[in-house]
């Protein structure tokens, strides 16, 4: 008898649903939220009332790019935390009310596990004739264990991986994340919501090292970016108090490439700032396989510099083989979606871990 995952994601702004039949993905829809734009971020409220109004719809499709009928799902994955309760609220109440029509177990998952499994999605030929961007994509796993830099808008975790159910976090930040940084630092550019791609966009074209930032002094493997938010702050407003303007618009038209050279540099000490540390981890666990996920991994510079890990030394006198074998997900399961939800609830179900049917979501945790 076939094994069918339905799995709802619905932890922020992103109503996603997905479907596992026998270990391989058959769909992924997202549906995203443009109405959080306007406001230079995430607005609770209006979050939960799009994930209503979409998530009848995103499941209706999942099931049907999947080929699949409702009454021979096995069971319903559901992300329960850590996310915005609101939410967390509309995705854990409908897959709640689905299971119980069709008499059927529901599978909690843990939001951070389900960046951590991305990893091991393993795409139906199906799905990837559908899907042109993973087409000739060899798609690696990492075997056990592995460390996972977890990088996202609200956590930047180092995540010791000895099972799917058996997860350590070892290092992690002690104020904010790599991708509020991104964000909250484009937000002071004047770049829109979400700055994170807008950041990696006009890196591109910067210099990385035209401005020095910050970087923080932090024990062990844990992380610090608050810092660094405010090396930028303050680098900003000496260029507006040198150049007597009082905007950072104004700022551009006399600096060329002014937004260019501050996103490059910014990404760049970000990036030098979390492989320092997963690179210490590594080398004090003897631990080689190093795998990145959340949505700061869809981050061309961090991407880049991860692959860097596993090339060869490039000394002609001393060549060696790279330490590291480096892992980084597709760029479809970096962010939010319910394919890694799937895959862990897939995991969970074989293993009989089911959750009750008064399980509450929940708004933090860890792993």
């Amino acid at each position: 008898m076939d094994t069918i995952i339905l799995a709802i994601e619905s932890s922020c702004d992103d109503t996603s649903a997905a479907v596992i039949k026998n270990g391989l993905l058959m769909s992924n829809v997202i549906a995203s939220q443009k109405v959080h734009e306007e406001f230079g971020g995430v607005v609770p409220e209006l979050a939960s009332r799009a994930h209503q109004q979409n998530i009848m719809p995103v499941v209706d499709a999942a099931l049907k790019h999947a080929g699949v009928d409702k009454k021979d799902l096995s069971a319903i994955a559901f992300t329960r935390g850590p996310g915005l309760l609101g939410s967390l609220l509309v995705g854990t109440s409908f897959a709640k009310g689905l299971a119980l029509s069709l008499h059927i177990p529901l599978v909690e998952v843990n939001h951070l596990q389900g960046h951590i499994m991305a990893h091991f999605v393993e795409p139906s030929p199906e799905y990837i004739a559908t899907n042109p961007k993973l087409q000739g994509i060899d798609i690696k796993h990492p075997q056990l264990p592995f460390l996972c830099l977890l990088v996202s808008g609200g956590n930047s975790q180092i995540v010791k991986v000895e099972a799917y159910n058996r997860m350590q976090i070892i290092g992690q930040t002690i104020d904010d994340a790599a991708g509020e940084a991104f964000d909250k630092c484009a937000k002071v550019m004047g770049l829109p919501y979400p700055g994170g791609p807008w950041i990696d966009k006009l890196a591109k074209q910067g210099n990385p090292t035209a401005f020095p930032f910050a970087k923080p002094n932090i024990a062990g493997y844990d992380y610090s970016f608050s810092g660094l938010k405010t090396s930028f702050l303050y680098t900003l407003r000496d260029l507006m108090k040198e150049h007597q303007v009082d905007t950072v618009d104004a700022l551009a038209e006399q600096i060329p490439n002014l937004r260019e050279d501050l996103c490059a540099s910014l990404q760049t000490t970000i990036i030098d700032i979390l492989l320092k540390k997963v690179k210490k981890a590594a080398k004090d666990l003897g631990i080689t396989r190093i795998a990145v996920a959340g949505g700061v991994s869809a981050n061309s510079g961090l991407r880049d510099a991860m692959m860097q890990l596993s090339q060869p030394s490039s000394c002609i006198v001393h060549r060696q083989p790279s330490t590291y074998e480096v892992f980084i997900p597709p760029f479809s399961f970096t962010t939010d979606n319910a394919a890694m939800i799937a895959q862990a609830g897939y995991y969970k179900f074989l293993d009989h871990d089911f959750c009750p049917i008064d399980a509450a979501p929940y708004a933090q945790t860890t792993i």
